[in-house]
Formats: C-alpha cells, structure tokens, sequence
C-alpha cells in the first residue's frame, strides 16, 4: 500500500471516529438529562475507572494502558465540559504541579481556578464557586501536607479521587553559565528535594529565595538577569526560560499526591480506598486497640500517620475498601464518634 493509499485510510478511519464522539456525546447528553433530574453529580470517577478498566482488559492492539487512559481521560473530560461546564479550584498558580495534577482527570477544555493556599482552595469548593478542588496530600521525599490534613478536619467536604505525579525538577535561567547565577527562586521543598543537585554544582552557597511556588520561580527568574529556578519544565516553557538541567531532584521516584475534592460521595467500585480523621484519647493503648478492632475485621490499613491539630493529636489513616462494605459498616458505625470519614474513592495506587 502507497503512503497516498495509507493516508486515504487514516483519512476513512477519522471520518467514523467523528461520527462516533458526536454519537457518544448523544447518549451522554441523555445520561445528563436524567442527572439532572436526580441531583447526581455529572463527575463519576468510579464509573470512569470502571470504563478505563473494561477496555484495558479487551486491548489486543499497539495502545499501551497509558495511551488508553490519556485518550479516554480527555474524551470524559471533554463530554463532561459540554454537558455541564464546572469550575474546578486548584493550588495556583498556573502550571504548577497542582495543576498538572488538575489537567491529568479534568482535560485541557475545564475552567480552572488557580488560588494561593490551599484553604482557599477548601473555601472556595465550600461556597460553591468551584465544582471540584485539587489540592496535595504527600509528597514521597517530605510526607504529609499540614495544611490539607487541617482544612480536611475543618471542611465538610469529601475526597473523590487521586492523583499522583511524578516530580521531575529543572534548572531553569537566562544564564549561559551556572557560575553567573546569584540567586535561585523556587518552593521550599523544591530546594530540599535538589539538595543533592545543589552541592554537587557548588550552587548551594548562591542565594536560594523561597516563594509560594515553582511555577512563580519560573516567572521572577525570566525577570532577573542573574537568577535561576528550580521548577518543571513545563513551566519553563511556559514563561520562555532557557532549561539548563532537567531532572535535578535527588530521588529518581519523587512522586506527590493529591487528591480532588467535592461535596459528593462516591458510589462503590470495584477497587476502593478510604481515608479518615480518628481522634483517640491521650491514653496508653488507646491505638493499639483501635488498631486490633480493624484487624479482626481483616481490613487492610495502607497508613497511619499521626498528626497535631490546634495542640490534639489525630490520626490520617487509610484502608483499603469502601466505607459502605458490609464488613467495614459495623466498624465504623462502632467507631463513628472517633471517626470523621473524608471519603471512599477508586484507589489509583497503593502508596508513594
């Protein structure tokens, strides 16, 4: 077959693939119809995560699982965006991991909110203004995010879905020459994260000027002669700054993970995970034996991490499962005064 001949079929194969969105648009604008009768929410991830899994199963062609999942996600995102556009908040600004994280569920097409804490991201959700908030949870190099464990167990909103990105770190400046460079912008825990990086090239005696974002570092380092950023290439290239190194972080397999918040729950899938908020007394055992409950239930707990509030300790634990499985019911009506459940959603991966 000629390239000519090839290029007629490819040509073929778009004109039904045309017809075939806008067929699909059809039955999910019906689907919209009905939801909108009910009150339900047009966001599914669970239903998503079941379609996503369907089709991984039957793949018998060059698609790889990544490839599915990125042309499918976008195809979701797009039908949800024609039948009912949603704001979704995100901790800004623009290009920030964040919002890589916000575009990986909801596509290019959604209209994002960028905001500069994550409490305003909480506030925001909880007024109505946004529909869905991205925000961080952990970070596989610096743990637990204090300020999303907070706004959980001051919020009444719930966790839906999450996200996990890998965290790739650039060096990123006008300079030619990193003996030019007097000063590097970039967050806190992006430095901690290329202290290695740092030493090694003898920057770690410039100036290193913390901001409330890589992606904000990227933009004063375009300013200023002299400086750099440590940021992600995609912002680099979004305010034009020449990369000079690219993958500076010290762990190979830095990885962050948000979640998506809303004030919906999830219905069951087949694969469940569910994170709370217990608060025990300040007395010996106290864990174990909350710990020994959960155990006899066979429920598999993937993590426990303690963390103080206003001065009280509280627990951010995590199992595997739904909160309305059968077996995980009678615990946690058992426990229900200790327990604040910030939401059951499909489990993306088991940890970082």
């Amino acid at each position: 077959m000629t390239l000519d001949e090839l290029r007629v079929q490819i040509d073929s194969i778009d004109d039904q693939l045309l017809k075939l969105y806008n067929k699909r648009m059809e039955y999910v604008h019906r689907v919209g119809e009905l939801k909108n009768t009910t009150g339900a929410p047009i966001y599914r991830p669970e239903r998503e995560q079941a379609i996503l899994n369907r089709l991984k199963k039957q793949n018998d062609g060059k698609l790889t699982d990544e490839a599915i999942d990125a042309l499918f996600l976008e195809m979701f995102a797009v039908a949800r965006n024609l039948e009912r556009p949603e704001a979704i908040a995100y901790l800004g600004p623009e290009a920030s991991f964040t919002h890589q994280a916000a575009e990986s569920k909801f596509g290019a097409m959604s209209s994002y909110l960028p905001m500069g804490s994550i409490k305003a991201v909480f506030r925001e959700v909880n007024r109505g203004t946004a529909k869905f908030g991205v925000i961080p949870i952990e970070n596989s190099s610096n743990g637990i995010v204090s300020d999303t464990i907070n706004c959980l167990k001051e919020y009444n909103l719930k966790i839906i879905a999450e996200v996990f990105i890998d965290i790739h770190h650039t060096l990123a400046t006008r300079c030619n020459n990193i003996k030019e460079i007097k000063k590097i912008y970039s967050k806190d825990i992006a430095f901690d994260q290329c202290r290695i990086f740092l030493q090694d090239c003898g920057l770690d005696e410039v100036e290193l000027i913390p901001i409330e974002s890589t992606a904000k570092a990227a933009k004063m380092a375009m300013k200023e002669k002299d400086s750099a950023a440590i940021c992600a290439n995609v912002a680099a290239k979004m305010y034009g700054l020449p990369v000079l190194f690219k993958n500076i972080e010290d762990c190979s397999d830095n990885k962050t993970r948000f979640f998506i918040i809303s004030n919906f729950e999830n219905l069951q899938s087949e694969e469940d995970k569910t994170s709370m908020l217990v608060y025990l007394d300040n007395t010996p055992g106290a864990l174990v034996a909350f710990l020994n409950d959960f155990e006899r239930c066979e429920i598999n707990l993937t993590k426990i991490k303690s963390h103080i509030v206003e001065g009280k300790s509280i627990f951010f634990i995590e199992f595997n499962g739904h909160q309305k499985d059968l077996h995980i019911m009678d615990i946690m009506a058992r426990h229900a005064k200790l327990i604040k459940v910030l939401g059951s959603y499909v489990k993306e991966n088991d940890d970082i």
